[in-house]
């Protein structure tokens, strides 16, 4: 059996790092349908500036216990679980 060039393996490396940092960059660009405000992409959502402090700057609009808004505005935990 042939034997895959030195060459290939760190090539692949670099392929597979890079897709999995683009994966977790975040970007200031919201898609069009985004609510008002939500201006930071995260994980391919759009998030409201203040997300890493939700309980301060969440619950207007996902619920005093970020179960979801009284609008239809989605629980937290749905995608997060429960870790705040």
């Amino acid at each position: 059996m042939k034997r895959p060039s030195s060459r290939v393996t760190p090539l692949l490396a670099a392929v597979a790092l890079i897709a999995a940092l683009q994966g977790c960059s975040d970007s200031s660009t919201a898609p069009a349908d985004a609510p008002e405000g939500h201006t930071v992409m995260k994980s391919g959502v759009a998030h409201a500036p203040g997300l890493n402090n939700p309980l301060a700057n969440c619950t207007t609009c996902h619920g005093a216990n970020l179960q979801g808004g009284e609008a239809g505005q989605p629980s937290c935990t749905s995608c997060h679980g429960v870790k705040w």
